[in-house]
């Protein structure tokens, strides 16, 4: 993201404005509209849904919370937190 110099950009008086409440700062503007949820860009949001649910099952099948801590690399707490949502 390229920086502009807000007195190029912006009217005199929103400019006088700004200056009022953020002197000399850096402000960041966010484009309008809906903003997205963690995880939805990258798909991070979607791979822990569906890790998880499978750590979900795979309890359900059996499979002891220790072996699952082994397997995903994940801590005791962490597994029980997933399974016992």
């Amino acid at each position: 993201m390229k920086y502009q110099n807000a007195a190029e950009v912006l009217p005199e008086a929103l400019l006088r404005e700004l200056q009022r409440y953020a002197p000399g700062r850096v402000l960041y503007i966010p484009v309008p509209g809906k903003r997205r949820q963690w995880g939805e860009s990258s798909g991070a949001r979607v791979f822990y849904r569906q890790r998880n649910e499978e750590i979900r099952e795979r309890h359900r099948s059996g499979a002891p919370v220790e072996q699952l801590e082994e397997e995903y690399g994940l801590s005791y707490e962490t597994i029980r937190k997933i399974v016992y949502k």
